[in-house]
């Protein structure tokens, strides 16, 4: 159900998602925990969970692992990313090195939480770009989100990922919504 916001969009080897966020649930209470309360123990704890469940799976075709990254002074400012968390409990179950220094976030960008599906997609626009893409070609990435909503950053970061000769996609979230 995951893939669903995605298809026709980008090309992608496989999307999951861990989790189904539905407001008021017990998810939203858990990712509103590890992104805005400084739990970042959580991404990890529920990373590894998930990479246990997805380690003899086509998921585990990946080469490299690739957290959606935050601007700067978004990092900064949170002091870490929920995103590269939830991707280090994956690694530690898939046994995949994690490149947090390949995939870069161009601009702050405002939140997508209360933006309809088009403007998602335009606030997500070229805010993505990759350096060191030699360390990517012909690798099989995973790439690791918090929540896929409408797929708008999802699709930008393929779409830059894919410039890169021989690089396929595919995508694990620990929560994906309607």
């Amino acid at each position: 159900m995951a893939a669903r916001q995605l298809w026709g969009r980008v090309k992608l080897e496989n999307v999951t998602a861990y989790l189904y966020f539905i407001k008021a649930s017990a998810v939203q209470s858990i990712l509103h925990h590890l992104k805005y309360l400084a739990k970042p123990e959580i991404g990890e704890l529920l990373g590894a969970k998930y990479g246990a469940m997805l380690k003899d799976s086509v998921f585990s075709e990946a080469t490299v692992v690739i957290p959606v990254p935050l601007h700067s002074k978004k990092l900064k400012k949170r002091g870490y990313n929920q995103s590269v968390h939830f991707a280090y409990g994956l690694t530690k179950e898939l046994k995949l090195p994690i490149f947090t220094d390949c995939l870069m976030r161009s601009n702050v960008g405002d939140s997508q939480t209360s933006k309809k599906r088009f403007e998602r997609y335009e606030n997500m626009k070229e805010v993505f770009y990759v350096i060191n893409p030699e360390r990517l070609i012909n690798q099989h990435v995973l790439l690791v989100d918090d929540v896929l909503t409408t797929g708008a950053t999802i699709e930008a970061c393929a779409n830059v990922l894919l410039e890169v000769p021989g690089v396929k996609i595919s995508v694990v979230t620990l929560a994906f919504t309607k």
